[in-house]
């Protein structure tokens, strides 16, 4: 069964893996690369013994366990030096580090190793510089470091060679400074580093993709992270970065190198891995930010809360409950999943995690392996189906002109007007959208106003809360504010609301706790009044509220983890009231909804 935990404010989350720690071998020195084959995970880095079962076994830089009982295995290849990143393909597994030689053979920096007998493969190379990163793909190895050629052959940072053969591969592109990690995306590589161009381009600050075949660079992805990337993971919605500098971030970008989320860290974070639609980060953190600000020397300036070396990340970009507090201070150096087994398995130079020895390498399980993965998210999204407690797309009206709840909880909207407002619907694809009266100021200008009678399932108390509406509105047709959905006000019970903030057009989202008067706001800096539909979404988890706009997270703020919304006023959309000052909207909407829980 899957673990169920939770985001940073209650929302279960199943498949998650569980915090606790499973059986491992533990190493006497750094731990610096990992990987998984199968029931096998591999790791190499600059240990003398490992410890299984109490009982202390040599293994020289390079060892290898099973995944699922921790039973140490024979295979027992020696390096005479660091190894820093590891690969498999195949049966074959590839280091990579600082070495000379495995197995008392000549093999400068890089070598191939049977997976099940220890032994020494056909490749061998002469590389010079420091490599810091593998990955395998599209028939190849790729290597990067800090590189300046191979087999005397000019190489900058950058180089492959054929698995097939073992050859040094023609694929040569160009950085001007160390890359520190690789992705294979299918039809990319992804680099990620210290550099400032690739291939002599500059728009390619720290992260960039080139093609998997040639090296030419993919110029439609353009990320431009704002410190070095110490770690990537790849997946079809795009990658995944473990940022140092000012704290750290953990940023997930689209394939067009958008930023999708940003999680902030209190130290550098150093890896980065994902597993079933979660996001996981290691580094020398020990506390997460609440919202995306930090300041000196990293420190959280809006609020934080625990996170040892080890933190998860829903696909939202909400901080996840996992917490399984790791110890040290390089902390965690590399991550590595298993969607086969559904396990994390962590390595590094901590010695404690959750209170329990775990020294240098952990591992975590009970997510759901990749063969339940698919009925796994068809449950779940029969769940999620069911925490939607209101939901309008104002295709259907009743007969009597109040507009159907599509959630199935019965929150009918029934228009309420003033001087002549009356609600009007516009096509929208195969459907159509409510347009609100025109922008105009008086005590007499047409009002109109969707309310929805209280009830208790629209309060969500202090649980996760989200909510949102696609809106089309024109520069022309801007106000002071211009309210779109509302429940309560900021006295009297609390209140969660989504508008639109002066002439500029930029969107908000406000909460007010039943036990405070201050109304914490999450705006955006871009404005959506530019005469195109939007889509807006309020996020609230726990300590953070957050304003998505077109599934990006726009801005974030702290909020009390206590912060509780339970008003007995009814639920709005288009504006807060019918009387004078009643911030009305002026554009068109068209899915609103409410989702708790």
């Amino acid at each position: 069964m899957a673990t169920a935990l939770t985001a940073a404010g209650g929302a279960a989350l199943a498949g998650v893996v569980s915090p606790d720690p499973v059986v491992s071998p533990s190493f006497n020195g750094p731990v610096y690369a990992v990987a998984y084959r199968g029931d096998t995970v591999y790791v190499g880095g600059n240990f003398s013994s490992a410890n299984a079962g109490g009982k202390n076994v040599t293994r020289t830089r390079l060892a290898a366990f099973n995944a699922r009982t921790g039973a140490l295995l024979d295979w027992s290849p020696a390096a005479d030096a660091n190894v820093r990143a590891l690969a498999v393909d195949g049966d074959v597994v590839y280091a990579a580090g600082d070495f000379d030689n495995v197995n008392g053979t000549a093999r400068d920096a890089v070598a191939g190793i049977g997976a099940t007998s220890g032994q020494l493969t056909p490749l061998r190379h002469t590389v010079l510089g420091q490599p810091n990163a593998l990955v395998t793909g599209n028939g190849r190895l790729y290597l990067a470091g800090r590189i300046t050629g191979v087999d005397g052959q000019p190489r900058t940072n950058l180089a492959a060679f054929t698995l097939a053969t073992g050859a040094l591969d023609a694929w040569a592109p160009t950085t001007d400074d160390t890359v520190n990690a690789l992705a294979y995306g299918g039809d990319r590589v992804y680099l990620g580093g210290r550099f400032h161009k690739t291939n002599g381009v500059g728009s390619t600050l720290r992260l960039s993709a080139v093609d998997p075949a040639t090296g030419v660079l993919d110029k439609t992805f353009v990320a431009k992270p704002v410190s070095q990337v110490f770690a990537l993971a790849a997946d079809q919605a795009g990658v995944y970065a473990a940022l140092g500098g000012q704290g750290g971030r953990a940023v997930a970008y689209t394939r067009t190198g958008q930023t999708r989320w940003t999680r902030v860290f209190d130290g550098d974070a150093q890896a980065i891995a994902t597993l079933d639609g979660t996001t996981y980060v290691g580094g020398h953190f020990d506390k997460a930010c609440t919202t995306s600000n930090n300041g000196i020397k990293g420190q959280c300036t809006d609020g934080s809360v625990v996170r040892g070396k080890l933190a998860a990340i829903d696909a939202q970009g909400n901080l996840l409950a996992w917490s399984p507090q790791a110890n040290g201070v390089a902390g965690t150096r590399q991550l590595a999943t298993s969607p086969t087994l559904g396990t994390i398995s962590a390595v590094g130079d901590f010695t404690t995690v959750g209170g329990v020895t775990r020294k240098r390498y952990v591992s975590f399980g009970g997510g759901l392996p990749s063969a339940l993965a698919g009925a796994r998210s068809v449950t779940e999204k029969a769940d999620a189906a069911n925490d939607y407690v209101a939901s309008y797309n104002f295709d259907t009206t009743i007969a009597d002109g109040t507009f159907d709840d599509g959630s199935g909880h019965g929150h009918l909207l029934r228009a309420v007007v003033r001087n002549g407002g009356k609600p009007t619907m516009t096509p929208r694809g195969a459907g159509q959208a409510l347009t609100f009266p025109p922008k105009c100021t008086g005590a007499t200008c047409p009002r109109v106003v969707l309310q929805a009678p209280d009830t208790a399932d629209l309060n969500p108390g202090n649980r996760p809360l989200r909510y949102g509406a696609a809106v089309l509105l024109a520069a022309a047709e801007t106000a002071t504010g211009e309210n779109i959905l509302q429940k309560g006000y900021s006295t009297g019970g609390g209140q969660y609301k989504l508008q639109v903030d002066g002439v500029s057009g930029k969107p908000s989202c406000g909460m007010g706790g039943k036990d405070e008067t201050a109304v914490h706001i999450a705006r955006s800096r871009e404005s959506i009044a530019d005469g195109k539909w939007h889509n807006l979404e309020c996020r609230r988890t726990g300590p953070t509220l957050s304003i998505v706009v077109d599934d990006q997270v726009k801005t974030s703020v702290a909020v009390p983890v206590e912060l509780s919304v339970l008003s007995s006023m009814p639920f709005s959309v288009g504006g807060k009231g019918v009387g004078a000052d009643n911030d009305q909207f002026h554009g068109s909407l068209d899915d609103v909804w409410i989702h708790i829980g």
